[in-house]
């Protein structure tokens, strides 16, 4: 991206997005075990393969985004911390950050213009050509560095006051902090002092200072964290305490010092400096591996990313393969074999199956329609006639109708009959178009049909009866009745929930009825238009 592109991405907006989102669900998702520990170890991680990654690169920008990275992993772990101190460094890093990585940015954008490379190997001795950008960038370094009085001193401090009260996790997180802290002192002194210092390198372009535009902005940026570095708690105490409040959901207050005293926490800043001064005092030793190095950084995010994405790709065709097969029976097959899993687990492992403590009378005329419906289900099943398998069907259907009337539900009687009638029509209509029945399924896959069609069927069975067999208190029910015929002027309950107290509902089954109907007519007046002879 061009440069101010990446400023505003890496120092702002979306690469602080999933801080954010962190931050917000704080409140809700925070407080537990599973949230903390997994958001300081991804945090941990994170913050040190950054900062490791960011020493593997020799181009400037792709220094300073590895850096990025490191530094959104040292948010997420304060985040992670989750106490009040941890979120005011969070949000004092936070800002430090964007101030001294947009000028960094910016700073690399300003090289790559006067001097037509961003390779740190072949940059140094830019400070006489590049007076301004050389102040910039050595401001924004010294911050990014921790050194005082900068911002990033104070959010560096907070940081190692909040990782040393921590609730858990303590030795890992200061570890952690330290070491990549002490790679970020040397990415520092790579991307803001060693580009503008010591001997003049022989660059593509004759080094000259960029026009206003390209200095003005990052340096007004480094100067801004030196300042607010000078007068933290005055200009920065409100604003940031409101920040860390709204983490945490309560009211939080941010102290904000440029001295502390003589504590750990300066010890463990003294010990960060020293060894990033360390690190980068030997970074010609590391250029002279840099291969070696590179070779372990190329198995690095951006390949976890192709890995990932081929990995996905191999996964969905895989999944294709076995569950887009193009056969409506396989479909089926699935969709039952699954909510058969889901539910008869439940079903038999927790709440068992519990058949009603007194089976109701049952009327002669009622086992005949049972009967009947049984006999019709399974002529449809061993028949080898499409038209008998047909009626069949019908018979299954009109015979559930009979059961509504029974049972007083003359409504969804008629929509049966409807249906069924409908039904029995299509198939009908449709038996000539298809070739003569024939047996072409093997034994096994018709026994394996079998077998799922009785599970299934058997599952909604004890589905039913466990159901059943549960005494329900309902609270609409007296309702229903008391106010059946006082309100709707109606003696049968059903049809006037249905017609008055529901009558959307049953408006809406209406509509949906007549639109099928209306489906079924426009194709069955559809023809295929003979072909005209020439």
């Amino acid at each position: 991206a061009p440069t101010p592109v990446s400023a505003y991405l890496h120092s702002a907006t979306m690469v602080k997005a999933g801080v954010y989102l962190i931050a917000r669900l704080s409140p809700v998702l925070g407080g537990t075990h599973l949230w903390h520990d997994t958001i300081i170890i991804a945090g941990g991680v994170t913050m040190a393969v950054g900062a490791f990654m960011a020493l593997t690169q020799k181009d400037l920008k792709r220094i300073l985004a590895y850096s990025t990275v490191s530094s959104l992993g040292t948010l997420t772990l304060l985040l992670g911390i989750g106490t009040p101190a941890a979120a005011s460094a969070a949000m004092v890093y936070l800002l430090a950050h964007a101030l001294y990585k947009g000028s960094l940015f910016l700073v690399a954008g300003a090289v790559d213009h006067g001097t037509g490379t961003r390779d740190v190997a072949l940059l140094g001795g830019l400070r006489r050509a590049m007076p301004i950008t050389a102040a910039a960038g050595g401001i924004a370094a010294l911050s990014m560095a921790g050194l005082p009085p900068n911002l990033g001193f104070i959010g560096k401090e907070l940081l190692y006051e909040a990782e040393l009260h921590a609730p858990q996790w303590v030795l890992f997180i200061v570890a952690t902090a330290v070491l990549a802290n002490a790679l970020l002192v040397a990415v520092a002194g790579s991307t803001g002092i060693h580009p503008f210092f010591g001997d003049a390198a022989k660059t593509p372009k004759k080094p000259h200072e960029g026009p206003f535009s390209l200095w003005l902005g990052p340096l007004l940026l480094a100067v801004l964290g030196f300042v607010l570095g000078l007068l933290p708690g005055t200009v920065l105490g409100p604003f940031l305490s409101s920040a860390a409040s709204a983490i945490l959901g309560v009211t939080t207050a941010t102290d904000l010092s440029l001295w502390h005293g003589f504590n750990v926490v300066l010890l463990l800043s003294v010990i960060t400096l020293s060894l990033g001064a360390a690190v980068y005092a030997g970074r010609w030793a590391l250029l002279h591996w840099a291969d070696k190095i590179r070779k372990v950084g190329s198995v690095g995010p951006a390949q976890w990313y192709d890995g990932a994405l081929n990995g996905m790709l191999w996964t969905a065709t895989m999944v294709t393969r076995l569950l887009q097969s193009g056969y409506l029976r396989y479909y089926l097959m699935i969709v039952l074999g699954i909510a058969f899993l889901f539910v008869a687990y439940p079903l038999g492992m927790k709440a068992g199956v519990r058949l009603p403590r007194a089976w109701p009378e049952v009327r002669f005329y009622e086992w005949v329609t049972a009967g009947l419906i049984l006999a019709a289900a399974l002529t449809a099943v061993v028949t080898r006639s499409r038209l008998t398998a047909v009626a069949a069907l019908g018979v299954v259907g009109y015979g559930v109708a009979l059961i509504y009337i029974l049972f007083s539900s003359p409504d969804l009687a008629m929509t049966q009959f409807s249906v069924e009638t409908l039904t029995v029509v299509l198939f009908v209509l449709v038996l000539y178009r298809l070739p003569r029945f024939a047996t072409i399924t093997p034994r096994l896959p018709r026994t394996r049909d079998m077998l799922v069609s009785l599970a299934n069927g058997g599952l909604m069975t004890a589905l039913v009866l466990t159901a059943t067999s549960e005494k329900f208190r309902s609270r609409v029910s007296h309702f229903f009745t008391e106010n059946t015929l006082e309100l709707a002027r109606g003696k049968n309950t059903v049809n006037v929930i249905l017609v008055d107290f529901r009558g959307l509902d049953t408006l809406g089954e209406i509509t949906v009825l007549a639109v099928a109907a209306l489906g079924v007519f426009a194709l069955l007046k559809t023809r295929p238009k003979k072909e005209v002879a020439e």
